[in-house]
Formats: structure tokens, sequence, C-alpha cells
């Protein structure tokens, strides 16, 4: 096993924004007439449309408006972003720096459409510290699917089993496990259940750790 490139997650992983999705998937919900808890909201995570769609219906009934409730969301968390920015997670530069070091190569894979990925990450004057930039409307099928890993995967020219995915959503580890890459959850807003902690490599205190893991399977201990 080999470390040759590492896929990032972009949402509560690269940046400081998960916990925005989830507040505000929150607020558009109760604004709209459906009680939803921030249990619920955390289980929004990284869905695709059709799995956004089916867990909103879970908790609600067949007759919830799921573009209805995105749009709200949408609405509500961009008035946040453009008041207050977004910020970087811990250790992504020290991470980053690492990673060109040793000529490991990096992408963005996210959930989230492309020109939202572009214009979060060069607020932060991220957008050209990775290899490559990818969005689940890329694919035909987006997290918990493999497919967006994949397509990472062969921007790169990597072999996924030599892929590290860093993930902070039981979606997103989900999707990196299909894929046949390397699973590490890095914690934001809550700790991994059992189900999610049967498919990861490894668990992550923060970015700086991720370092340590990496040295650890590229020198075989």
């Amino acid at each position: 096993m080999k470390i040759e490139a590492v896929l990032f997650d972009m949402d509560g992983l690269v940046l400081d924004t998960e916990k925005l999705y989830t507040r505000f998937w929150v607020e558009a919900a109760n604004a709209l007439g459906y009680p939803m808890t921030v249990k619920q909201g955390l289980g929004m995570r990284s869905l695709n449309r059709t799995y956004g769609a089916a867990k909103l219906k879970s908790y609600f009934g067949e007759d919830v408006d799921y573009d209805q409730v995105r749009n709200k969301r949408i609405e509500l968390m961009d008035a946040f972003v453009e008041k207050e920015g977004v910020y970087l997670k811990k250790g992504i530069n020290e991470l980053l720096i690492y990673l060109k070091d040793n000529n490991i190569k990096t992408a963005i894979a996210t959930s989230s459409p492309i020109e939202r990925t572009i214009k979060y990450l060069s607020s932060v004057n991220m957008d050209k510290r990775f290899d490559e930039l990818v969005s689940g409307y890329m694919v035909e099928k987006g997290k918990p699917e493999p497919d967006i890993y994949l397509y990472a995967a062969k921007k790169l020219g990597v072999n996924p089993e030599n892929c590290m995915v860093l993930e902070d959503s039981p979606a997103g580890i989900l999707s990196g496990y299909k894929a046949g890459c390397i699973p590490v959850i890095v914690p934001d807003q809550d700790e991994p259940d059992e189900e999610t902690m049967n498919r990861i490599f490894a668990k992550a205190k923060d970015l700086i750790d991720v370092i340590d893991i990496i040295e650890k399977i590229n020198k075989g201990i």
C-alpha cells in the first residue's frame, strides 16, 4: 500500500462550512414548516439529489418538496457567506505543503457545484493549491456512490487503491470505500457511527494528524 494521491472533500474538511450546511438545512426546513432537528440536518450531509430527496421524505413524508427546501437553504447560506465569508480548517496548509514536498497529488472531490467550489476556495486563496477540482455534478451519481472518487483518481492518473480519501461525513466515507480508495475520517460536527468506523482505514484528530498516517503507510510502519 502506498499513498500517491489524496482526495479531499471540501465542506467540513478543507473549509469550515459543513456546519453552515447543517444550520441552513434546519433553518430552511423550519421556515417552510418542516420541524427539522440538528440531528436530521446532519443526516443531509454530502448527499446527492436522489439520496437527499429520499432522506428529506423519510423525515417529513412523500409530499415534502426537496427543491423548495434546498433552494431556501441555498438562499440563506449564500446570504450568510456573502457577509461573513468562509474559513479554513486547522492544518490544511501544513498538509498541502507536506503533500507537495513529497510529490503526492491532490484533488478536491466535493458535492458542491464547481462554480461555488471555485468561489469558496478562491476567497481563501485555495483554488490553485490542488491539482484537480472535481464536483459531484461532473459525474452520473454523487456521494454516497463511488463515481466522484473514481473520476478524481482517473483525472490524477492514480489507481484508486493508491488514493487516500479524506472525509468528515458517513456518505463521503461510503463513497470513498465503494471506490476502493483508502478512507480516512476527520470528524467535524460529530463522531462516526459504528457502520462508518467499519469502513475507514483510520480516524484522524485533524488534518495535521493525517501527515503521520500517510508517513506510516508509505514507510510500511
